[in-house]
């Protein structure tokens, strides 16, 4: 009673449903906590109130705002202060030759592509009470789908986040995603349209001091930045240093080759002998605190769960 009350309550949020689809709806979502193994029109229509084709029917002819419905949803739960957008791919398994966008998706527990079908999660972290509720969950169409769109892959996911814009801009202007993402053609897409990118660089990255070099006021714009990092001997006089357990924590400033901008950088050096495993992350809002990025990317694993 208390989940169907719930979900009621959400549902207002979403104008223009009709009372034949609200029902339908209301029974969908008690279907998916009932129904044992997988869930399908053919079990929905066994367990359910309804037919398989009323169930059908109505999923097929209504426009649903599923963003809007789980919108009001976070803003009910998550009252934290520090909120910000979390995006993560989900390989699905699948056979069937009459599903839609079945295709060969990176499978991240198998380690490898397999068949089946993918989701782009869309998330919002709260990053003060480590918790993550979904937004949106759009499907990821297959090479040759992606193909006839004139997209790739990260361009795909990119505009999906543009799209949703005006709607996302409102809970937050930043976008949290895994190494994958470091690229600068999804990075700077977001960044023209007002968003910023938290995210991890491979170990090997190239970054470069910021310049320390003041105007000589000669012609000629100074240099934009002094030597490259050694991650492996940091410049510990143009870092700061977090204490934390188990490990280091240092932040800096940056300028990034790939990206072709400062950055703010957060390294991370566990407590091992191998020296050469430390992990870099940034955010291309460099005005960011060094806690604040590392707490903001560590909570993003919220989403996968």
């Amino acid at each position: 009673m208390q989940y169907q009350s719930e979900c009621f309550e959400a549902l207002k949020s979403v104008s223009k449903v009709s009372k034949p689809f609200e029902k339908v709806l209301m029974d969908t979502l008690k279907l998916f906590m009932a129904i044992p193994g997988k869930v399908n029109f053919l079990q929905m229509g066994r367990y359910g109130e309804f037919s398989e084709q009323t169930y059908r029917n109505n999923f097929e002819n209504e426009a649903f705002d599923w963003f809007a419905f789980n919108e009001y949803l976070v803003r009910k739960v998550l009252n934290g202060k520090f909120l910000a957008i979390a995006v993560d791919p989900s390989f699905l398994p699948k056979s069937g030759k009459k599903t839609p966008w079945i295709g060969r998706f990176w499978s991240g527990v198998a380690g490898e592509m397999k068949r089946g079908q993918e989701i782009f999660g869309v998330g919002v972290i709260d990053v003060e009470n480590h918790d993550c509720m979904t937004l949106s969950a759009p499907q990821t169409p297959d090479a040759k789908s992606l193909e006839e769109m004139d997209y790739n892959l990260v361009e795909w996911y990119c505009q999906n986040l543009i799209i949703l814009k005006e709607k996302l801009q409102k809970i937050s202007r930043l976008v949290v995603a895994d190494a994958f993402f470091s690229k600068e053609t999804f990075v700077n897409p977001l960044l023209k349209e007002g968003f910023h990118v938290i995210s991890r660089f491979r170990n090997d990255a190239v970054l470069f001091y910021p310049t320390l070099q003041k105007p000589t006021g000669k012609r000629g714009h100074p240099k934009w930045y002094d030597g490259k990092v050694d991650f492996a001997n940091l410049d510990l006089s143009r870092c700061e240093e977090i204490e934390v357990d188990k490990g280091r924590l240092i932040g800096l400033k940056a300028y990034s080759k790939s990206l072709k901008r400062s950055i703010k950088v957060v390294v991370w050096y566990p407590d091992e002998e191998d020296t050469t495993k430390w992990q870099i992350y940034f955010s291309t809002d460099d005005s960011m605190s060094t806690k604040d990025v590392i707490d903001c990317y560590r909570t993003r694993f919220q989403l996968e769960f």
